[in-house]
């Protein structure tokens, strides 16, 4: 296995509930007012240090959406997911954004 190389972020972030890697920065924060599978979620509009699983198109509660799964590039944890496209022209916005679940603020 090769190195690994993580990205630091400078100022208040938000971490890996499991191994605290820093995941994104707190100025990034796009929402607070987003609900997940397991409890509170936000939306970022840039994220570091996970990678994504396999593209698929998911019903979720505004619509339907291309999603992938995100996950920590340290420990492997699932952290939330990536929008990729919004069939619905009012949630264009949040194509490209990533929402992290389960968070632990620095």
């Amino acid at each position: 296995m090769g190195r690994l190389f993580l990205v630091n972020l400078e100022g208040k972030s938000y971490s890996c509930k499991h191994c605290k890697t820093n995941l994104a920065l707190c100025d990034d924060v796009v929402s607070k007012s987003f609900q997940s599978r397991h409890g509170k979620a936000y939306l970022f509009s840039k994220v570091v240090n996970v990678y994504a699983g396999k593209k698929e198109d998911r019903m979720m509660m505004t619509g339907m959406h291309t999603v992938v799964d995100i996950y920590c590039v340290k420990c492997g944890s699932y952290v939330g997911w990536k929008y990729e496209f919004a069939f619905e022209k009012n949630q264009k916005y949040k194509e490209g954004k990533s929402v992290l679940e389960r968070l632990i603020p620095d």
